[in-house]
């Protein structure tokens, strides 16, 4: 029975390994024997980090960051340009757009895309939110970090309607030739957007 019962532990360790984004049952299984391997040096350190991240890690209310703190560290610094709000889809975006210093402003989380297709509507997202936030006067941009999808487009021209009126300008991120891109690499649905969003040189 002990062995049962030892085999039942490792194998919901695997399941619940595979629910990970990027890890099938067989990297699953391979983190699985790792972490076995060194209980003392990786497992025990990531189950005590699971465990702080699960009690101290909160929602921004303000914009939808994680983070220990609420409103989160972002939020609160006041050395941010408060008129500038990004809104992005993911939290994920959040954090690329941080690492790239491509940001002086606040963000805005949406949670996802409008998508008729997987019965996402406006109501699912964190868009009154945004209305809100703009509503009070301070905010002069909204600058829409979407994704070059359809989805991701059809959400920009939902926001884009909501905030008319609202005196923010609102601006989209360029979609087109990625730096260091070499043309004939490209698809042509990003070589047609790099043409549309064509500038003065």
């Amino acid at each position: 029975m002990a062995g049962h019962s030892a085999g039942t532990e490792i194998e919901r360790l695997i399941q619940l390994l595979s629910r990970l984004p990027g890890l099938g049952p067989r990297s699953a299984r391979r983190a699985a024997l790792q972490l076995l391997g060194k209980k003392e040096t990786l497992m025990r350190p990531l189950a005590d980090a699971l465990q702080d991240a699960a009690d101290h890690v909160l929602t921004c209310t303000t914009c939808g960051n994680l983070d220990t703190t609420d409103p989160c560290s972002i939020c609160a610094d006041e050395r941010r340009d408060k008129g500038v709000i990004c809104v992005v889809e993911q939290v994920a975006d959040l954090w690329a757009l941080e690492r790239a210093g491509a940001n002086s402003g606040q963000y805005h989380v949406l949670g996802g895309t409008l998508s008729a297709l997987d019965g996402v509507g406006p109501d699912d997202l964190n868009i009154s939110g945004l209305v809100t936030r703009i509503s009070g006067g301070d905010v002069r941009e909204v600058v829409l970090a979407l994704n070059a999808t359809v989805d991701g487009q059809a959400t920009a021209h939902y926001i884009t309607d909501q905030l008319e009126g609202s005196g923010a300008n609102v601006s989209q991120v360029a979609h087109g030739v990625p730096v260091g891109g070499e043309l004939d690499y490209l698809d042509d649905g990003t070589l047609a957007a790099a043409m549309k969003a064509r500038r003065p040189f």
